[in-house]
C-alpha cells in the first residue's frame, strides 16, 4: 500500500491576510480621533469646555476601549493619543504667548489647567522652559 502525503491546512498556523474593511478601520479610528480632538481643542479655545479631557474620555465617544484607541493611534501615527494632545496643547499655547498678551495664568485657564503652576509644569517639561521666559525671548528677538 502506498502511502501518500497528506498536509493539512490549519488555518491559525498560518498568517491569514486582514479583510481590507480591518485594515481600513485603523485608519477611520485615527481620523475620528483627530477631528473629535480637533473639534475639542477649538471648544477649549472658545471656552465651549472648560475640563481637560484624556484619552479615555475620546475612546468613550468613539464607543471603542482606551488600550485599543492607544494602540491604533501608535500604530497608524507613531505617537500616543497622549503625545499628540500634549503638542497640540503646546502648539496653542505657544501661539497664544506670541499672539496675545494674556498673562500665563489666563492661558493656563483658557487650556483647562485648574492651577497655572500645572500649567507651567507643563510647558517646562515640554520645552525645557517657563512660558514667561519664552515670551520675554520673543520680545528679546523681536528687538533684535
Amino acid at each position: 500500500m502506498i502511502k501518500k502525503k497528506v498536509h493539512l491546512y490549519y488555518p491559525y498556523f498560518y498568517p491569514m491576510p486582514l479583510p481590507k474593511k480591518v485594515l481600513s478601520r485603523k485608519d477611520e479610528i485615527t481620523a475620528d480621533f483627530l477631528r473629535l480632538f480637533d473639534q475639542y481643542v477649538d471648544d477649549l479655545l472658545h471656552q465651549r469646555a472648560t475640563v481637560r479631557f484624556h484619552t479615555s474620555h475620546f475612546a468613550a465617544m468613539l464607543f471603542i476601549h482606551p488600550i485599543h484607541l492607544t494602540n491604533t493611534i501608535k500604530l497608524t501615527t507613531g505617537k500616543s493619543p497622549c503625545e499628540i494632545m500634549e503638542e497640540r496643547l503646546l502648539e496653542e499655547a505657544q501661539k497664544m504667548l506670541r499672539q496675545t498678551e494674556m498673562s500665563v495664568a489666563d492661558i493656563s485657564y483658557k487650556l483647562a489647567y485648574g492651577e497655572p503652576t500645572n500649567f507651567i509644569k507643563f510647558y517646562k517639561s515640554m520645552t525645557g522652559t517657563t512660558p514667561l521666559r519664552y515670551r520675554k525671548a520673543l520680545k528679546i528677538a523681536a528687538l533684535v
